[in-house]
């Protein structure tokens, strides 16, 4: 697919289109609060491949990564000729039309595992500029027209299972974890420039013990896929990040460690989750659940609301906090519910599947009373948001899809590993 070359005045137009942030906007994967929920309600429950679908878009290549949008475009990360160009593209939210496509090129063989094509960070947005992360590519920002506004080149990123973590704006930062792999780091970037601002090095050790199936203390991958939270609590700012072993907070200003508590597996894929005061982080491959308060500072192991140290399944999406309860979409297929006042599980159901695939990679997205999950086999399963199961509804669209639904102005937008979908009513 060929990127969309626009005229000047055309060049002019799009530009034009971007602004400020809307309520309706859902700038990165987490939507507008960073928290997998809508501030809208009003969305489609049911629909099909033939039924309430606004149009749908060819992808080139398959892709894990979600899309966000902004006004009236709708953007997502690509990866093509598996990862030698890596790129961002643009879209006309009302028709899937691509406006632009831009990218940069990669000569070397990143490793990543069969399942997570390159590119599978989501960009992020703060209704002026899009900031994608390629990886050992680097990080780039572009204006709304698709001009390169900078690029930081934060040396390589090899892990065995590729990347996934997505950069996050914060005021006048963009806060990107670069990593897993030997050269994990946290860094803060000058949203106008690029450059660096600060850097703290994350470095990844085997724990004494491993609870994640892999027999020997040194054998096994380590690090996170996690995307840092930045969070406003109890009159500071944090950076929340779950890494090898910990849940560790850091100061948006300079780096800085504020906390850090054990409990957390060596090997993590979910995000952590903040609602109703307090933090909750799932470890991957069947590790531990930590829940504890913003705040404080030092080692707060002893501080945890509660902890389990072993998982029943292997958790990639991330939890949904809400009324007390946490939900969360396992890996093979099941939600499960926690009560939030001590961690205990409420209820664990199966999500049916159309196709063959009933593994949830996506993370479910809160709107009202409703929770929506989108499974391997292309079905987004919609579920009553409260401590007894109910499924309201299933959507197949038989196409497998690892990624997190964005919700905005009553249009749903979905990425298979074929196409880009707009739902509505």
């Amino acid at each position: 697919m060929n990127p969309l070359r626009l005229s000047p005045a055309g060049l002019l137009l799009a530009g034009a289109l971007a602004g400020t942030l809307s309520a309706a906007d859902w700038p990165s994967w987490r939507g507008p609060r960073q928290d997998n929920s809508s501030p809208e309600t009003r969305f489609p429950e049911r629909w099909s491949k033939t039924e309430h679908v606004r149009w749908r878009t060819e992808l080139p290549e398959a892709g894990n990564s979600s899309p966000i949008v902004s006004g009236n475009t709708v953007f997502v990360t690509q990866a093509l000729q598996d990862g030698r160009r890596r790129t961002l593209m643009a879209f006309e939210r009302k028709t899937g039309k691509l406006r632009w496509q831009q990218g940069v090129g990669y000569d070397e063989a990143d490793p990543r595992h069969k399942t997570n094509p390159h590119c599978a960070a989501s960009p992020v947005t703060d209704g002026t500029c899009v900031v994608a992360s390629f990886g050992s590519a680097g990080i780039v920002a572009y204006d709304f027209a698709g001009k390169t506004l900078w690029k930081a080149d934060l040396g390589k990123q090899r892990h065995e299972w590729g990347q996934g973590s997505s950069p996050v704006i914060h005021g006048d930062r963009v806060i990107v974890y670069h990593g897993p792999g030997e050269f994990s780091a946290l860094y803060s970037l000058d949203k106008k420039t690029g450059q660096v601002q600060w850097k703290v090095a994350l470095k990844e050790q085997h724990p004494a013990e491993r609870f994640d199936g892999f027999a020997g203390k040194n054998d096994g991958a380590l690090g996170t896929f996690s995307t840092p939270l930045v969070i406003r609590a109890k009159g500071r700012d944090e950076i929340v990040l779950p890494v090898a072993n910990k849940v560790r907070a850091f100061a948006p200003a300079d780096g800085r460690e504020l906390w850090t508590t054990d409990g957390i597996n060596p090997l993590v894929y979910s995000s952590t989750t903040f609602g109703e005061g307090t933090l909750l982080s799932m470890g991957g491959f069947f590790g531990g659940v930590v829940a504890i308060a913003p705040g404080g500072e030092g080692d707060r192991t002893g501080q945890r609301l509660f902890h389990e140290q072993r998982m029943k399944k292997h958790t990639i999406g991330s939890p949904i906090i809400h009324e007390g309860h946490a939900y969360v979409s396992v890996t093979d297929g099941f939600l499960q519910c926690y009560r939030m006042s001590d961690g205990k599980m409420v209820f664990e159901e199966r999500l049916p599947a159309s196709g063959g695939a009933s593994a949830t990679w996506a993370t479910g997205v809160r709107v009202g009373d409703r929770i929506y999950v989108v499974n391997q086999s292309g079905d987004t399963l919609v579920v009553k948001a409260a401590p007894k199961y109910e499924l309201i509804a299933s959507n197949p669209l038989g196409e497998l899809s690892n990624s997190t639904p964005a919700f905005s102005d009553g249009e749903i937008f979905l990425r298979t590993h074929n196409a880009l979908y707009c739902i509505a009513q």
